[in-house]
């Protein structure tokens, strides 16, 4: 019996004929408070999208929308994120920008959004860019506008505190140990997993298999006519950042040493990386690419986005799969690649155990527990994962999906573009 029908009754959700990922590109993730702590999210996001055109070798000037992802304000100007990253980036003065956001789903968002634009008829070509800088995330104060008593100052660290959905008074920590509940999940399955997600990207990583995927990141300025430059700098003094921060050697037997972070089976080492980033993609619709004599990575099949009850936010990803599926015809059997993005290792494990997923066939590469979840980015990473995983094997169908805070599942189906 299907728990979450209700959800996938109730989905956000579409198919597309003709809509294509062109190419995707992304920095590596640093460690939180690493080489990346002093680089605003839209930096990181010139960034990205500024190594995508130079790889994909498509030209910023047939850009017709800008759209951007991000959660936390992690810069004074970051209410002008996209706009800054399209200008930044080369995309002409006169093309718009958009910031979407769904949470832990705003990359995948992006996409999506995309999706529909050129679906509509609205664009041909579309920049999408998740970002995040978990480091600047704020200490804030949002009730000293008209002052304060004695005693009563209110600062907090918004980290921390966003983190706790005020709905049913739990941390996102909380909805993981939830689901461990639920599904009868225990600690070493969590740990065993969690060093099975390091080690597969440990594997990814020597043998080169992100090398098309990644952009070394190293110090630069960018110029724009008759406006103020930008750039980044590396910390550290640092002159260049070539691969993920937090993918490295970790044993089952290290990891069982951690102590709990919620009184269950969760701890950091089995969690989601805290991390930096930010990844880019080129949507376009199918006359763009014919007409350009493109080889895209994959056909974008469907969109979704469900709800879910907040103190299982986790599961989210099970009904939004089953909604893409639904929107194409297609049953979990036809998928030759799966990314759920892990937020925590009961969580997505809970997931695995809702959808009867064969794990072989999920997160190859390793996941968000290795290689870290820059809340903004992570969908465009995942997406531009799992389409690059069918090429590489030749698969038809793959999809790229997560949880969101709140919640809230969403969900990407694509098809091999051969």
């Amino acid at each position: 019996m299907n728990a979450y029908a209700d959800s996938e009754r109730h989905a956000v959700a579409g198919r597309y004929d003709d809509v294509w990922l062109v190419a995707g590109q992304r920095t590596p993730f640093a460690d939180y408070n690493g080489v990346l702590r002093d680089v605003s999210p839209t930096d990181l996001g010139i960034y990205a999208a500024r190594a995508l055109f130079d790889k994909s070798g498509v030209p910023a000037a047939d850009v017709d929308a800008v759209i951007g992802g991000s959660m936390a304000q992690a810069s004074f100007d970051t209410y002008y994120m996209p706009r800054h990253i399209g200008l930044y980036a080369g995309v002409p003065l006169a093309v718009p920008a958009l910031l979407v956001q769904r949470l832990c789903g705003s990359g995948f968002e992006t996409i999506i959004t995309a999706a529909d634009q050129i679906a509509l008829g609205k664009a041909k070509l579309a920049l999408c860019v998740g970002t995040e800088s978990m480091s600047r995330n704020p200490v804030a104060a949002y009730t000293h506008r008209s002052g304060f008593r004695m005693g009563g100052v209110d600062f907090r660290d918004f980290l921390w505190e966003a983190t706790k959905d005020t709905a049913p008074g739990a941390s996102m920590g909380d909805t993981a140990e939830n689901l461990a509940k639920r599904y009868g999940i225990t600690r070493e399955e969590v740990d065993a997993f969690a060093a099975e997600s390091f080690a597969r990207a440990c594997a990814a990583w020597d043998g080169g298999w992100f090398g098309d995927e990644v952009a070394t990141v190293v110090n630069s300025r960018w110029e724009l006519a008759g406006y103020q430059p930008r750039g980044l700098k590396l910390a550290d003094r640092a002159e260049k950042f070539e691969r993920d921060g937090h993918v490295r050697p970790t044993s089952y037997e290290a990891l069982t040493k951690l102590k709990p972070a919620f009184n269950g089976v969760q701890t950091g080492g089995n969690s989601s990386a805290i991390v930096d980033g930010a990844a880019a993609v080129l949507v376009a619709s199918g006359d763009y690419v014919r007409a350009h004599g493109l080889k895209p990575l994959a056909r974008v099949v469907a969109g979704a986005a469900v709800g879910v009850p907040p103190e299982i936010m986790g599961i989210g990803p099970a009904p939004a799969i089953r909604s893409v599926l639904a929107q194409a015809g297609l049953k979990l059997a036809d998928l030759g690649r799966v990314e759920i993005n892990e937020a925590f290792g009961a969580q997505y494990l809970a997931c695995e155990r809702e959808l009867e997923l064969d794990r072989s066939r999920s997160n190859v590469h390793g996941g968000a527990i290795a290689i870290g979840h820059p809340l903004g980015a992570s969908g465009v990473r995942l997406t531009t994962t799992v389409a690059r995983e069918l090429k590489e094997a030749g698969l038809q169908y793959g999809v790229s999906s997560a949880c969101a805070g709140g919640g809230q599942g969403v969900a990407i189906l694509l098809e091999n573009a051969g």
